[in-house]
């Protein structure tokens, strides 16, 4: 199936690693043309190498407001255009949460709700500019789910849901699509930071790998090139009357019927 992203534009956060990095590279093998965005420049200039002319490193802090108006600036700048936006990031940390202070809550807010307000403001002007376009939120299926310690993520990605599904509303006659995805456990760092020994400072071991894949009906931790699929299929024309979804790609673990 042939998606038709050739000659689109696309910016992706979290693109250093994994399911950010593995977004960028398949729109780029569709065509499109990306700006990568990460805190870190030298992991996100080598990822960025590894993807090619088509890719263009931005690195930025999400968490600042500066920040996100210079990222879809930097974007728009270098490729002429916007068509797609990815929000996507890590993670705040784990704990109770009656035991973050105020400081943690702020950061979690800025870092998974305002980014995702700030970015999806600046970069709309030039997705109705191209005549329509996809954003597509990457969350967590905790934010569906709620776990023990997660959270920080489960309310602020709880608000990124609302925000989602009312933007949907307004920018549809615009022709812009706005989704949101929730990833079950996925193969990336994510696992190791928070399921790993030591508080997250060494790899998951094998044994704790076979018990993760045990709660999932179908036997196995996801892959990041499970989550792109969808992320380009809704970027596509294919996707364009899907709006204001909420998806679960996960495997199966969601135990509802909505």
């Amino acid at each position: 199936m042939d998606l038709a992203l050739a000659g689109k534009v696309a910016i992706v956060g979290g693109a250093s690693q994994g399911i950010g990095f593995a977004i960028a590279r398949v729109l780029a093998n569709e065509g499109a043309q990306v700006a990568m965005v990460a805190r870190r420049r030298e992991p996100l200039e080598r990822a960025a190498a590894t993807i090619g002319a088509e890719a263009h490193a931005i690195a930025a802090d999400i968490r600042k407001a500066d920040d996100c108006e210079r990222i879809v600036a930097g974007a728009v700048e270098r490729f002429g255009r916007l068509d797609i936006l990815v929000n996507n990031d890590g993670a705040p940390p784990l704990g109770h949460l009656h035991e973050f202070d105020d400081a943690a809550w702020a950061k979690a807010v800025e870092q998974n709700l305002m980014s995702v307000v700030r970015l999806t403001r600046y970069a709309v002007p030039h997705l109705r500019a191209a005549g329509g376009g996809s954003i597509c939120n990457i969350t967590a299926l905790s934010v569906l789910q709620p776990i023990a310690r997660f959270g920080l993520s489960v309310a602020t990605w709880a608000g990124v849901l609302g925000y989602a599904k009312t933007l949907s509303l307004e920018v549809a006659a615009d022709r812009i699509t706005v989704n949101t995805i929730c990833p079950g456990r996925i193969a990336t760092g994510r696992l190791d930071k928070v399921f790993g020994a030591g508080d997250g400072q060494a790899p998951v071991d094998e044994r704790a790998l076979a018990e993760m894949a045990k709660q999932v009906p179908l036997g196995r931790i996801g892959t990041p090139d499970e989550i792109v699929g969808l992320v380009a299929f809704l970027a596509s024309p294919w996707g364009a009357y899907i709006i204001g979804s909420t998806f679960h790609v996960d495997g199966g673990r969601r135990a509802a019927l909505i």
